[in-house]
């Protein structure tokens, strides 16, 4: 294996000079990046600026137009993954690839070119508990993945590649998902696999707070290329965000006290069915009013999903009532609370909030189809259309060469960008706003906050869904610890700690008041 013959300290991954070029795009250019034994290296950049490219390379799912990967000073030329896993190399992806019908041992042998036809399950499950608790892992090893938390997703994930003998880890948004206790528990076992110099860590992630936490060591990518490497005791918040942009950047919202107005959302015991049949929203109630936000702060799969679709007309409910500045809009469709002021920026921007092979004249239509203005003698006015959605593209820097470019092509940030402006752009009363910054790079996240922050100045409520902590105590007037389809509390911010509210997404509230 690759420890038993490198020194904690040395090199034990290099990428010298890689190019990856696809169509149109160089993914990476010239790129040079080391890994050594025992440090955890977090790579940094905005969405496009070629980490996940270039972890490809270094696990074998890309073979690089240009330059040379070395393991352990000898060059070599990975076919597939399974030779970046024959010498020691893991990849734990962000989205998991378990099968949630089996358990915990099935998914982490399921595939081990080890396993043979016959499996000593006794034997497997030893050794799996020997490396749990050489790294601090508490899970239950014949649970189904489908009762697992996210967290313990994570654990499997990890599990799979340490079983495998990986001793080279590149970990790609880890915390994603997880509530603030998990995110600590997987944050120590990290550390300790580096202590072990059983593991080297990269660590790619958006996370500035965490990156300056646990990372021995940051590179950063802009447009391909490595701008800056550097110890991590040397930056701050504000000197890497300046190297991810290349400007000084604003990294947390300063939140501004506006006078509140009338309410304009009143949730009374609202209840709902998840897709399963199954009670996922358990008698919810709140008000939102003006200028004012409330954030809703949850890990995924607690009801959040079911509350706003409810809300937005997408999904029945089964009781309860939702009240639009002053009207019953529990039996109304989305097109008349749409009509009424509600605006919805749904989670899933490629497949809910945009239609890809649409373009962005297309999809900005879907929020003006029943607007007047857009019609002349009953037709719609596609100049206008075209006209209206060019100065949506000029006013919240979307980066798409013409109004005419299908949405597919995209980036994330400036799909959320476009989804945004069409959203925003009609003065909504009310806007729901559902994990609005996952998966974007700091720079669209700046943008994104800045305008939810601005709908709030201008008088309108905002509901805000989220699994960031940062973000919710950085915007929120009030926080709603959402668990298990119900609110545990709902807390004014002054008065709000994190262990609680990161306790309380847990379903656990603690003993001291919040």
């Amino acid at each position: 294996m690759l420890l038993k013959q490198i020194k904690p300290g040395e090199i034990v991954l290099e990428a010298r000079g890689i190019t990856k070029r696809f169509p149109g795009v160089i993914a990476n250019d010239q790129v040079n990046f080391e890994i050594k034994v025992g440090e955890i290296h977090a790579i940094l950049g905005e969405n496009g600026a070629g980490k996940s490219t270039l972890m490809k390379i270094l696990f074998g799912q890309y073979q690089p137009d240009e330059g040379d990967v070395f393991v352990g000073g000898k060059q070599v030329k990975f076919k597939s993954p399974l030779d970046a896993i024959d010498l020691g190399i893991g990849m734990v992806h962000q989205h998991r690839k378990l099968v949630p019908a089996h358990t915990v041992i099935e998914n982490i042998i399921l595939g081990h070119p080890g396993a043979g036809r016959i499996i000593d399950l006794p034997r497997v499950s030893r050794e799996i508990g020997e490396l749990c608790e050489r790294y601090g892992f508490s899970i239950d090893l014949k649970a189904k993945i489908w009762q697992l938390s996210e967290g313990e997703k994570q654990i499997v994930e990890i599990l799979k590649s340490l079983y495998r003998g990986a001793e080279v880890l590149i970990m790609d948004e880890p915390t994603a998902g997880l509530t603030a206790l998990e995110t600590e528990k997987l944050l120590a076992s990290v550390e300790t696999m580096s202590r072990e110099n059983l593991a080297i860590v990269p660590f790619i992630t958006h996370k500035l707070p965490i990156v300056l936490r646990i990372s021995d060591r940051v590179t950063i990518l802009r447009q391909g290329k490595v701008v800056a490497s550097f110890e991590t005791e040397h930056a701050t918040e504000k000197s890497l965000a300046r190297e991810l942009v290349g400007r000084d950047i604003l990294i947390r919202t300063e939140r501004t006290t506006v006078e509140k107005g009338k309410p304009i959302l009143e949730v009374q015991e609202l209840s709902a069915f998840n897709d399963r049949d199954l009670m996922a929203l358990n008698g919810v109630s709140f008000t939102i009013h003006e200028g004012e936000i409330l954030g809703v702060a949850g890990v995924s799969g607690n009801g959040q999903g079911e509350l706003v679709e409810v809300l937005a007309g997408l999904r029945p409910s089964v009781k309860g009532k939702v009240i639009l500045d002053g009207k019953d809009v529990t039996a109304m469709s989305s097109r008349k609370r749409w009509q009424l002021g509600m605006g919805y920026v749904p989670a899933d921007r490629n497949h809910v909030g945009s239609i890809g092979e649409f373009s962005l004249v297309e999809n900005t239509r879907m929020n003006y189809y029943f607007d007047s203005s857009f019609y002349t003698r009953g037709s719609l006015n596609q100049h206008k259309m075209r006209a209206f959605t060019q100065e949506l593209i000029n006013e919240y820097g979307v980066a798409a060469p013409n109004p005419e470019v299908k949405a597919k092509n995209l980036s994330g940030g400036n799909l959320q960008k476009l989804i945004m402006a069409r959203v925003l752009s009609r003065n909504p009363r009310l806007v729901i706003a559902h994990l609005p910054t996952q998966g974007l790079d700091i720079g669209a996240i700046e943008f994104v906050r800045n305008k939810l922050h601005e709908a709030k100045e201008n008088g309108a409520g905002v509901l805000l869904i989220s699994e960031d902590l940062d973000e919710i105590f950085s915007l929120s007037d009030r926080i709603a610890p959402m668990y298990e389809g119900k609110f545990m509390d709902i807390v004014p911010i002054e008065q709000a700690r994190r262990d609680a509210v990161g306790a309380m997404m847990a379903g656990i509230t603690l003993e001291e008041e919040i």
